[in-house]
């Protein structure tokens, strides 16, 4: 009875490109508002499918189907709001027309205003919110951040940059646990690795991939003089524990096992508990040492090496494919400087989408929502041009 509800995300994924592209491509706004509507139907449709107890038999179908009603009704809250601008400022213009108290005509047309301008950053949300969802949105994603040019002062940017998505993390209800990581002695760190899980996770992170710079004064520079240094992100997608996406032969692979450092507690520091994995055929190197356990931390360790293989894989094949340098850079090129933070100035710049923002403080505390969303909504219009072509 209730299997015609169950779409999958790939059949969600279709219905909201059909929109987006109808949008995209013909600009037609009554094409939007009839989709919308249809968006909101689905999520009539699917609040009732979700009351029944039969669906939380399938864990699975039940996830997806969460997922998308949690996107629909972000749809609907949305366009609901936008709605109801409309038809207050409608309700204040027949009220200026007729209103003769100057004192009133002027609270009048400040709501207009203010309601006006509401209404377009509500539209640009819609518009953001509205590129469809991918089957990888939702997926552990893996940021791996390394300190670059710049010493230690890159290496506390590291420590920075840790802390603005943990904050990031928390504000999305998002979870996160650490795989590896090398302190620097002057603080910050060397390397940091971690994995975050929840909602759109991947779908809101993907573009973080890549060089950003810092310009700032360190703590140890005694004339003032601002410092430029780098770091370099990895996005990766975590490999399912059991995928078979990689195959590992043993022969190919080198296990040391070391004493874990940092404040891990007694039995963690007194134990060769950490584990470092060396896949010979690719020279690529990886360590866990975040669980007590020596065989937890290989397993951890063997994700993370999987998540690297594909991700080489991923932009070998990107990278071959790509016919523009905008596609290059969206496919996540590692080597192109993407962001600078400019912190005398509290300022930040997008390079890729020319985005200013002169809020790096809230940046810095976790405050990613407008990047994010953007790129989000950048790439994915590049993408639709690149098709035309």
């Amino acid at each position: 009875m209730l299997k015609k509800y169950y779409y999958s995300r790939f059949a969600f994924l279709e219905f909201s490109l059909c929109f987006i592209r109808l949008s995209y491509v013909q600009g037609s706004i009554a094409a939007m508002e009839n989709k919308i509507r249809a968006l909101i139907s689905r999520l009539h449709e699917l609040e009732a499918v979700l009351g029944h107890p039969e669906v939380f038999l399938d864990q699975k179908k039940y996830r997806v189907l969460a997922q998308e009603h949690a996107y629909l009704a972000e749809v609907k809250l949305i366009w609901d709001t936008i709605q109801a601008s409309h038809k207050q400022v409608k309700e204040n213009r027949e009220m200026l027309s007729a209103e003769r108290d100057l004192e009133f005509v002027e609270v009048l047309r400040e709501d207009i205003q203010q309601l006006e301008a509401k209404i377009v950053d509500l539209q640009l949300q819609l518009e953001r919110l509205l590129v469809p969802p991918d089957p990888n949105d939702s997926c552990n994603t893996i940021l791996e951040l390394r300190a670059g040019t710049g010493g230690d002062e890159a290496a506390l940017f590291v420590g920075d940059c840790i802390r603005m998505y943990k904050l990031y993390a928390d504000k999305k209800k998002w979870t996160y646990e650490t795989l590896s990581c090398t302190p620097s002695e002057m603080g910050g760190f060397k390397e940091y690795v971690m994995v975050l899980t929840g909602n759109n996770v991947h779908r809101f992170l993907q573009h973080e991939g890549g060089t950003h710079r810092v310009q700032r004064v360190p703590t140890t520079e005694a004339q003032g003089r601002v410092h430029t240094s780098a770091i370099t992100i990895a996005v990766m997608l975590e490999p399912d524990e059991d995928a078979d996406d990689v195959v590992i032969d043993d022969k190919d692979l080198r296990v040391d096992t070391y004493r874990s450092s940092g404040a891990g507690g007694q039995h963690v520091n007194k134990t060769d508990s950490a584990v470092r994995l060396t896949h010979l055929p690719t020279g690529l190197v990886v360590y866990c040492q975040a669980e007590r356990s020596q065989h937890k931390n290989k397993d951890r360790a063997m994700l993370l090496l999987k998540a690297k293989i594909l991700d080489a894989e991923l932009l070998k094949k990107n990278a071959a494919i790509a016919s523009t340098r905008a596609m290059q850079v969206g496919s996540g090129d590692r080597s192109e400087r993407i962001r600078t933070y400019n912190f005398s100035q509290n300022r930040l710049t997008d390079h890729r989408i020319n985005l200013t923002k002169y809020n790096l403080d809230q940046v810095m505390d976790g405050e990613l929502e407008d990047i994010t969303t953007a790129l989000v909504a950048h790439f994915y219009q590049e993408k639709l041009k690149s098709e035309e072509v």
